[in-house]
This record gives structure tokens, sequence and C-alpha cells, in this order.
């Protein structure tokens, strides 16, 4: 058996490269850090397998939930209580989502005190930007799927929020609500944020937020990179 899983595992080496993408994603230099430091290097590592747990719970969701007024609270409560590992499932997406964002937020606080936005890495510090919006739109879109009275009037307050906003705003409530009021249009547009568009741009986003980190490498912590001499050209 063994054998057999060593040649398989070989056949696919060879004509997919498959060892070269591992070693280049996550078998790739950590810059050298001390004490609790070190730890802020897995924070992008632990956000990123998150997102494939939300990816992988919100699937599994998917095949039960229905995207209507009439039955989108009843097909959550038939999730809970009915499919099996349901509510397990539900509250690893449902507490998953906040700890995506917390995870986020403190992911971008460790760049940002540490410098790593800083020449040649300002690209990779504007698309995290973005991904932070995305990871948030996320939350926004997903909180409403329940259909519940505290899921319906959170997402009226938000949406109202949104017209607030000089000159777009109005446009940006219509298109959000499906019409002047939230009803039907509002759910399904929300799911298909949830679902389709904005999985397609943080899978983008995401690609390119890797490549960038390969491209340019990890940085050193700052006292690390002022000893070799490395720093923002620029000032």
């Amino acid at each position: 058996m063994k054998r057999r899983c060593r040649a398989v595992g070989e056949w696919l080496r060879r004509r997919t490269g498959c060892d070269r993408v591992w070693e280049t994603l996550f078998a790739r230099h950590i810059p050298e850090a001390e004490g609790p430091t070190a730890w802020l290097y897995t924070l992008g590592s632990a956000t990123l397998f998150i997102f494939v747990v939300q990816a992988v719970t919100g699937a599994l969701l998917a095949m039960n939930y229905v995207p209507s007024p009439d039955h989108a609270y009843d097909s959550v409560r038939f999730i809970n209580e009915k499919v099996l590992c349901g509510s397990f499932i539900h509250g690893l997406h449902h507490f998953g989502a906040s700890f995506m964002v917390v995870l986020v937020v403190l992911h971008m606080l460790r760049v940002y005190f540490m410098g790593a936005y800083k020449y040649p890495r300002e690209g990779t510090w504007m698309v995290g930007v973005v991904l932070l919006l995305v990871v948030i739109g996320f939350g926004f879109t997903g909180y409403l799927l329940p259909w519940d009275q505290k899921a319906y009037w959170a997402t009226m307050v938000g949406t109202n929020i949104a017209g607030q906003t000089p000159f777009v705003g109005p446009l940006v409530s219509k298109i959000l609500k499906g019409g002047g009021e939230m009803g039907a249009s509002t759910l399904t547009r929300f799911y298909a944020l949830h679902v389709l568009v904005l999985p397609a741009v943080v899978l983008l986003l995401i690609g390119i937020h890797l490549f960038l980190v390969v491209w340019h490498g990890i940085s050193e912590p700052p006292e690390r990179a002022r000893r070799r001499g490395e720093g923002n050209p620029l000032g």
C-alpha cells in the first residue's frame, strides 16, 4: 500500500510540479523572530485556513438552504435540527465569519506596526486592504440569510446607512435592496453576492496577494531589517 501511494505521489509530482508549489507557498523562508513576535507571522496563514473552513462549511450549508423569504428561515431551522451535524457546521460558519474579521484586522495591524507595508510591498498592502473590505462584505451579506427579525432589521439599518453616502448613496441602497423596499429581491441579491460574486473576487485577490508575498518575500522584523540596512529608500 505504501509503495502504491508513493508511486501515485511520484506520478503527480512529475506531472504537476506540486512539490514546487508546496515549497513556494508553504515551505518558504520565514524571517527569524524571537518570543511572541514569531507567532505574529502566522496570522496570514491562519486567515487563509479560516477562509478555507468558511468555503467548505458554506458549501455544505448551501446544499440545504433555500434563498426565498418563505423558506429561508425554515431551511436554517432544518439545517440546525434535522441535518447530520448541521448545527455544528452552521456554528463553525457563523463564528468563523467573526473570527476571520478579527484575524484579518490583527494581520493588518502586524503589517502596519512592523513597517511591512513599505517599499517594495505597497501593492501587497493595498490588496490586503481591499481583502479586508471584501471580508466585511461577506459578513454583511451573510447576516441577512437566516431571514429572521434580527437579520432583517440589522440589514435595514446597514442599507439605510449606505444610502446616506453623498451622491451615490441612494443608488447603492436601491441596488442592494433590489428596489425601494427590502423583500425577496434583497434576499436573492445578498445570497448571490455571498456565494457567487464575493467568493470570485476574494479568490482573485488572494491569488494576487499570495503572488506578491512570494515575489517580494516576507518582511523581517524592523530591528533586524535596520541592522541589515533594508528599508524604504523613499524615506
